[in-house]
């Protein structure tokens, strides 16, 4: 299984304390060897950084620590290769253009005869089935929408609706943005904590480093922070339940959607 971790928030924020934690998990306190990749949202501009080599041992991944690139949303992931070989093609988060914006996104886990379901407009560079997923569902979402919607809560509610049918076919953990909102599912591992102020110290789990909050942000700042597994041991995060799926935009959890009634089968 592969490791996430996502950010959104309402001002441009850098994530180089979260991911510091993260890139233990590629190889030191965790097993996730075999590759990682970030991408950066500036606006309707994508910066993607993406390295087959394991985070604990990647030049590109101590640049990212060291340089502060400040976003309002952030996807990342570690990969421990189940489908499809360690090489760059097969290394997340995976990117493709919809209506003119930057779409990104990262899976952990494995969904059995994914590969059987036709993807109308977008295909898999590489082998994995969690990139041959994105395309599908982007497809889908194309189809259904050849413009964007109008209104936002109608591609959550899309999403949703076909994120559910992606469950059935085994554990399937999710990021996604299109440089607006972050979209997250829940297969059985996906935490998240929103920090507001009155800021506070947090430390990292997987690495001897600690800050305060309050010295790095201002009392606007909202930030929430999304993991497969809670990055600090200070602090109270918030464990999403197996099918959930939940938006957030702008640092907030926006209000969950009720489920959608199951579409036909593919």
């Amino acid at each position: 299984m592969c490791e996430l971790l996502g950010m959104n928030a309402n001002v441009p924020t850098d994530i180089q304390f979260s991911f510091s934690g993260l890139v233990e998990r590629g190889g030191r306190t965790g097993p996730h060897r075999d590759g990682w990749g970030i991408t950066f949202y500036e606006n309707k501009g994508c910066r993607l950084f993406r390295d087959p080599k394991p985070s604990i041992d990647s030049e590109v991944a101590k640049f990212i620590q060291g340089y502060s690139i400040k976003s309002c949303i952030v996807i990342s992931h570690v990969r421990k290769a189940n489908r499809g070989r360690i090489c760059l093609e097969n290394t997340h988060p995976f990117t493709r253009e919809l209506w003119g914006q930057t779409w990104s996104f990262a899976h952990n886990g494995q969904l059995r005869g994914i590969k059987r379901w036709p993807c109308l407009y977008y295909q898999p560079v590489g082998t994995t089935d969690s990139e041959h997923a994105f395309c599908w569902l982007l497809s889908e979402i194309r189809h259904q929408f050849p413009q964007r919607p109008s209104r936002s809560v109608a591609l959550s509610r899309f999403i949703q609706s076909r994120v559910q049918q992606l469950h059935e076919l085994g554990v399937f953990n999710m990021l996604m943005s299109d440089s607006r909102s972050l979209f997250t599912a829940c297969g059985n591992h996906l935490s998240w904590i929103t920090r507001r102020a009155p800021f506070g110290p947090a430390r990292l789990i997987d690495a001897d480093m600690e800050i305060n909050f309050e010295n790095e942000t201002t009392p606007n700042d909202v930030v929430t922070v999304i993991a497969t597994r809670p990055l600090t041991d200070n602090e109270s995060w918030h464990t999403m339940r197996a099918g959930e799926f939940q938006v957030f935009r702008k640092g907030e959890p926006l209000p969950r959607l009720q489920s959608p009634s199951r579409p036909s089968n593919i």
